[in-house]
Order: C-alpha cells, then sequence, then structure tokens
C-alpha cells in the first residue's frame, strides 16, 4: 500500500458511519487533498478546544491518484473515475499487484482501503464524498447517486444538486460503491468546489465535508467551527438550488474537439447556439439550458453538460 494514500484516519468512541473522504482522485485538482489535510488537523485538534466533543464512526481521508496527483494531470493512462465496473475491478483484482499499472493500482488500494473497515465493529454504513473541481469558473454544485439518502444529504452541502449525472457519465465512484457491492448501507455522493486553480475551492471543500459530518452524524451540529459555510451559501444563493442533467457531449476518439472561451458552470446558453468545435465543424446546444463543466483542459471525455432547473425543492 502506497504510504501516502492515507491523507488521515480518525476513529471515534461511539458507533457511526465509515466516512470516506477522496481527494485527487483527477490529479489536476489538489483542492479535496488539501482540504483534507485541513479537516484531519480540525479532528486531532478539537477534543483540546471542545472537551465535549464526540465523534462517531471512523473519519477516512484518500488520496484517489497518487501518479496523476505527481504529475499534475488528470489521469495517467486512464480516468480513475471512469473506470469502476465490476467487470474491469474483477480483472484488476485477479491480477498481482505487482502486475498492476497505473490507474489499475490506484483503483486496487481505494477498493482494499474502502472494504476493510466494513465489518469494524464502529461502523454501521459508508458514505464516501468525493471531492473534486473544474477546469470552468462560475458555480460550486454537489452530485448525488441515485440513492434518496444520497439526495438528502447533498441537499445539506448548501450547493446547488445535479440530479440524473450518474446517467451521463459511467464508472464513477459513485456507480459502484452500493450496498449490492459492500453488504452495508452505502451512500455516496460528489462535490464539486469550483475552479480547479480558485483558493477558494480548498475552503469551499472544508466546508462540505464538514457539513457531511454533521448530516450523517459524526459529529453534533455545534462541533467543529465552520468558518467557510458563509462561501457556500453566498456563491449558492445566486444559483438554482437543484437542477438535473438534460444532455451530455460526449467526446469521441479523434474528434479534436475545442470549447469555444468565455463559458462559465451555470451560464444560460440558448438551443443552437456554437459552444465548441470539433473535426466536423461547430457544436452546438441541443436545447436551452444552463451549461456545467465546460471542458478547458487537455484530457478527459466530456465536452460539457447542459442541466435545467428542478421546482420544487
Amino acid at each position: 500500500m502506497n504510504e501516502e494514500r492515507i491523507i488521515g484516519k480518525y476513529t471515534g468512541l461511539q458507533k457511526g458511519p465509515l466516512f470516506v473522504v477522496i481527494g485527487g482522485i483527477h490529479g489536476n485538482e489538489p483542492a479535496g487533498i488539501t482540504a483534507i489535510n485541513h479537516i484531519y488537523r480540525m479532528l486531532l485538534g478539537e477534543p483540546e478546544v471542545n472537551p465535549s466533543f464526540v465523534f462517531s464512526g471512523i473519519f477516512l481521508g484518500v488520496t484517489g491518484n497518487i501518479p496523476a496527483c505527481r504529475a499534475g494531470q488528470r489521469y495517467i493512462r486512464l480516468d480513475l473515475n471512469r473506470i469502476w465496473n465490476e467487470d474491469y475491478l474483477s480483472r484488476v483484482l485477479s491480477l498481482p499487484p505487482e502486475d498492476l499499472q497505473d490507474e489499475e493500482r490506484e483503483m486496487y488500494e481505494l477498493y482494499h482501503i474502502i472494504m476493510q473497515y466494513k465489518d469494524h465493529p464502529l461502523i454501521d454504513r459508508l458514505v464516501i464524498l468525493d471531492l473534486h473541481t473544474t477546469s470552468a469558473s462560475g458555480g460550486i454544485f454537489s452530485i448525488p447517486s441515485d440513492d434518496p439518502e444520497s439526495l438528502k444529504i447533498a441537499l445539506e452541502l448548501h450547493a446547488p444538486v445535479i440530479k440524473g449525472m450518474t446517467k451521463g457519465i459511467s464508472g464513477s465512484i459513485l456507480h459502484y460503491f452500493k450496498k449490492e457491492v459492500t453488504g452495508i448501507n452505502t451512500i455516496s455522493l460528489a462535490f464539486e468546489a469550483g475552479h480547479h486553480h480558485d483558493p477558494l475551492s480548498v475552503n469551499r471543500s472544508i466546508a462540505a465535508i464538514i457539513n457531511c459530518m454533521r448530516t450523517i452524524g459524526s459529529v453534533r451540529p455545534n462541533d467543529l467551527e465552520n468558518q467557510h459555510d458563509n462561501l457556500l451559501l453566498e456563491y449558492a444563493k445566486k444559483l438554482p438550488r437543484v437542477t438535473e442533467m438534460i444532455f451530455k457531449y460526449g467526446i469521441g476518439e479523434g474528434e479534436h474537439f475545442k470549447m469555444v472561451d468565455g463559458y462559465n458552470n451555470f451560464q444560460f446558453v440558448r438551443k443552437g447556439e456554437m459552444l465548441a468545435v470539433d473535426k466536423n465543424g461547430p457544436v452546438k446546444a441541443s436545447d436551452d439550458g444552463l451549461l456545467l463543466m465546460p471542458l478547458y483542459q487537455q484530457q478527459g471525455q466530456d465536452g460539457f453538460f447542459l442541466v435545467k432547473e428542478v421546482e420544487g425543492y
């Protein structure tokens, strides 16, 4: 096991969730790793300033893709957040660890780190929070899995919630880790904290982790001072509370996709508006909607998403 993998582990005194927070599953998104480090130090110091502090369950902060983080790029050979399916993982687990390369080794280690705690006597369920940033500016948001409990937690992170994203992507952590796989109640969600290079993306990630810990019962509502929470509230008040994905542009092999400069997350676009170009010419919006995650980096197979606001939340 790579010694860099575990950023911090904090074991509570009462039964509760195994709360796994993953940073850097894409190597050009370091904000999550910095945030996890900060949270771990907060947990270590909390009993000194708050003698009544009691943590329930286990907190486990891990680095997702260590080689890609060292290289400062999204991945080395394969997108680690697009290969989580039963067939691929079965093949990885069947091979000797020394025969695994790059993302295969990362997948192997992440799987074993998470699964080794599932039968721990302190654990009553598994909650995974996968931290990300985007190559475009202009928005923060959370992505729940299809589980209603995941949506409930996402709504408490003080950021817009994007429903239906698991239909637009495949092979993510959110897709794979479910009760059917782990054998215990399992909830997964992702949080997008802002632009890769925005220093406040770290602060927003810290706030999201604390909000999640409070929501799932790892800590009490008044434990762990959350000085960054207002950043989420201030940012999110200008954005829709809940949206749903209506379109995804997937980039094919050799398409030479290039996004038109200047688009931001949650920017309104009209049907027929030219958003990008590829080898076949202009790529236009399929519908009126809000643009999400326009691709402004070299690696990645998702060109952009369109979402629409959902009323009633």
